[in-house]
């Protein structure tokens, strides 16, 4: 046994000797950063050997031969040293970051679907030269250029890239660093389209179902199923496009257009008609799943809480796993009034930003379920501080999710630490090439029928890039690809909030 272990450290001693030279040679290299030069001169000279320990015990040996050591990262000098971006064609346009440091391990962030990249870029200046692993203490002074909704996705993107970061340089998966693991394996919902007839409906849901594995859907029971019916809504004329849409996102420059005027003021009603037909498009959906799949629905329309109510009666005999934002987030008391109304759960959340805006709503009971977008509600942390918080109150919760993997493997690890999660939403189920968009580390499955895996191993978010297939798949707008952003470097302002 001796004989063997002199092998072992005369082996470790050569990689250990091969290894210093290389890092002696990076250090006196002329394009070698100061900051590098350091930490390699460091980690060159001063670490451990197994030659050191020629004079300790066989068990120290041992233990020490066996130890996880990570020499590509010393926690304490990591230096933020860089952002850039890529804007890929998720959804319409939804970047990715990357946060650089002086020590080669980036972290991979996410700045929300149809989100400006710029809300992530002009917080460069503002982290450049901080240590990426004190995440509460950079979060704490970047929040404050956070919004509701969309705003919030460049304080969110950077905090993911934290903890990736944080990750990375600990050696530990991310929901290790939230506290730990509930759950290996995250249950997912599928989010269906609208179709435009019964078959082509039914093959969405084949496909979810049978061929992917899916044991939770979401389905739309949109306003829109009613276009060209007529008698089936009041007040539905006046509102709509020049193709007869009642659009619910409308032109984005055009306040005064049904998309972009709150459901209390449309005076839209839905007729007894109306009620009929978006029954019976419930039903088919019932009928092809059965009833040991949860169905939620969502995108209904703008129509105010009476309508909303009218609508969720209609529909409660198909016991739907909830209804999601009938009304604006910010009108509490409407939603308190909705939720002791119906049976069917209630839920909203996903443009919330910050704990302290979900509050209100968990605190009057005034919805079933809480629904963060981590894009937009703050990030790994918060949304597990907006989940605990919710779990005190009996509220459970979902999580809603329309992004890239960079994003998703985020929630999914904030759904592993979480207790009173239920599913997270998965909006990209008919994009053969969306989860080629990364590896995983280690070459765990994404996802494996219905469900996201929980990498048990994996440092960060547990993936890494795929350049080849992310080139293929860049927004035609911005084709940069990770270019120098040396115009966001300098801080031009005084950002205390108080005097």
């Amino acid at each position: 046994m001796e004989n063997k272990l002199q092998q072992l450290i005369n082996k470790f001693k050569n990689e250990e000797k091969t290894y210093t030279d290389n890092r002696r040679a990076e250090a006196e290299h002329r394009s070698t950063s100061d900051d590098r030069r350091s930490f390699l001169k460091k980690t060159a000279i001063g670490g451990l050997g197994l030659s050191s320990f020629m004079g300790y015990s066989f068990e120290d040996t041992v233990a020490h031969t066996t130890g996880k050591v990570n020499r590509a990262s010393s926690p304490s000098e990591l230096k933020i040293t860089d952002m850039r971006y890529v804007l890929t064609d998720v959804m319409g346009g939804t970047a990715i970051i990357r946060i650089d440091t002086n020590q080669d391990i980036y972290g991979l962030g996410e700045v929300r679907d149809a989100a400006d990249v710029r809300y992530a870029l002009m917080l460069k200046s503002r982290i450049l030269g901080e240590n990426p692993c004190n995440v509460e203490k950079i979060f704490k002074s970047i929040k404050q250029f956070g919004g509701q909704s969309r705003q919030a996705g460049g304080v969110c993107a950077v905090e993911m890239a934290l903890w990736d970061l944080c990750g990375k340089a600990y050696n530990v998966p991310a929901w290790q660093l939230l506290g730990g693991r509930y759950r290996d394996m995250v249950r997912l919902y599928a989010d269906t389209p609208e179709a435009s007839s019964p078959e082509e409906q039914k093959r969405l849901i084949d496909f979810r179902v049978n061929e992917q594995g899916y044991t939770w859907l979401k389905m739309d029971v949109s306003i829109g199923e009613l276009k060209g019916k007529k008698g089936t809504v009041v007040n539905g004329k006046f509102w709509e496009d020049a193709k007869g849409n009642l659009n619910q996102w409308g032109d984005r420059r055009n306040f005064m257009s049904y998309g972009n005027t709150m459901h209390p003021f449309t005076q839209i009603q839905i007729t007894d008609k109306g009620l009929e037909v978006l029954q019976q498009v419930v039903e088919d959906v019932r009928n092809m799943v059965g009833y040991e799949i949860p169905i939620s629905t969502d995108h209904y329309g703008h129509f105010d809480l009476n309508n909303n109510i009218r609508m969720a009666k209609a529909l409660e005999k198909y016991r739907l796993a909830w209804f999601e934002d009938m009304v604006p987030w910010q009108y509490t008391e409407q939603w308190k009034t909705i939720t002791n109304s119906i049976e069917t759960p209630t839920t909203t959340g996903e443009d919330i930003y910050l704990l302290e805006n979900f509050k209100p709503l968990i605190e009057q009971r005034a919805v079933d379920i809480i629904h963060p977008d981590l894009a937009s509600s703050g990030g790994l942390l918060e949304t597990k501080r907006i989940a605990d918080y919710a779990e005190e109150f009996g509220v459970a919760m979902a999580m809603h999710q329309a992004g890239t993997p960079v994003s998703f493997m985020a929630n999914v690890h904030c759904a592993a630490a979480t207790q009173n999660f239920l599913a997270l939403e998965h909006h990209s189920v008919d994009l053969p090439w969306w989860e080629d968009l990364v590896k995983t580390v280690g070459g765990f499955k994404m996802i494996d029928k219905g469900f996201a895996t929980v990498p048990l191993t994996a440092p960060g978010l547990g993936i890494e890039l795929n350049e080849d297939v992310l080139k293929q798949h860049i927004d035609p707008r911005d084709k940069s690809y990770f270019a120098p952003t040396k115009e966001w470097d300098e801080l031009k302002s005084h950002d205390r909030t108080y005097s």
